[in-house]
């Protein structure tokens, strides 16, 4: 069952973010073809405008990292925007792919499809089974549904799309605005801002306690390559390293990496988030895929691309 990239048109969507320019990269070391297209190029949330693009481009396989994303602000503020564009981007393409005759398609779906209080560590039958997480609530229906859309084409009409969905992840490209960025480069900049004013203490919310799992997302780039080539099944893959650390844990590890040693502080008033979140890649590890770093290597490397946006 295995899919030959060699000669093929692959096309990534959502090339601009973190995980398609991870992807596209990745894709680099592959005897095919990546085709790209901007938001000048086609309107993703326009029907009639992907339909055109695809028949006139006509990939072999696309890869669907498009979305609009944001963190738990942006989603409460925003839900239309959330459920509506992701809803129609996924549609259209999903949709545009089996008009055009696309021989594969992987779509990216997120670790917040599942339950709040699902069982840890998350197992893929886990989709569905209890009430979803209400601050991103809108982002995770609308993965459902391309999770969804992707088995009903399967299941319809015999066609190889499938599904993945990653943990937390960093990198390269990642977002470091503290008001709306994650845990991961949150820290980096404070440790390295701290560094550079010379400041005695970097502040953690919550107690530090709960524990988390992390990806470079060219590890991920690297696992979902794999998957279109390896996998064709409607059960749709949890792709994460399997290793998970406290907060502190990883504060310690970010302080290491940019070589700055200051006290640890935690904001008792802001919210921990669930205690646990460990996504099983088991499936993934049996198909023959577990190359993810490890944290600190993978943070000197997203500290290293972190520096570079300073001096771009």
């Amino acid at each position: 069952m295995t899919y030959d990239l060699n000669g093929k048109r692959v096309w990534v969507a959502g090339h601009r973010g973190m995980v398609g320019g991870a992807v596209v990269r990745r894709l680099g070391d592959e005897p095919c073809e990546v085709i790209t297209a901007g938001r000048d190029v086609v309107d993703l949330v326009s029907q009639q405008a992907v339909a055109d693009w695809m028949a006139a481009e006509k990939p072999d396989a696309v890869v669907l990292c498009a979305a609009r994303v944001g963190g738990i602000h942006a989603n409460n503020s925003y839900p239309v925007d959330f459920l509506y564009d992701n809803l129609m981007i996924e549609a259209n393409i999903i949709h545009a792919a089996h008009a055009v005759g696309v021989e594969k398609l992987l779509f990216l779906g997120s670790s917040c499809i599942y339950p709040k209080f699902a069982e840890q560590p998350i197992t893929e039958d886990a989709l569905l089974t209890g009430a979803l997480e209400p601050t991103n609530e809108w982002y995770a229906i609308a993965k459902i549904a391309g999770i969804k859309l992707c088995q009903a084409y399967r299941k319809q009409y015999g066609v190889d799309f499938i599904s993945a969905q990653p943990t937390n992840l960093y990198g390269p490209g990642d977002n470091y605005d503290l008001q709306s960025s994650h845990v991961l480069p949150a820290l980096l900049r404070k440790f390295h801002e701290a560094k550079e004013a010379g400041a005695p203490s970097v502040e953690l919310w919550g107690s530090g306690t709960p524990l988390r799992e992390f990806l470079h997302v060219d590890d991920l780039a690297d696992a979902l390559v794999f998957l279109l080539k390896e996998y064709s099944d409607e059960i749709p893959l949890n792709v994460g390293s399997g290793v998970e650390v406290t907060i502190r844990e990883l504060a310690e590890t970010i302080a290491e990496v940019v070589g700055y040693e200051a006290e640890l502080t935690f904001d008792a008033t802001k919210p921990d988030g669930t205690p646990r979140k460990l996504m099983d890649s088991g499936r993934l590890h049996d198909l023959g895929w577990n190359d993810a770093r490890s944290l600190k290597e993978g943070v000197a490397h997203a500290y290293a691309a972190y520096l570079e946006t300073l001096q771009g």
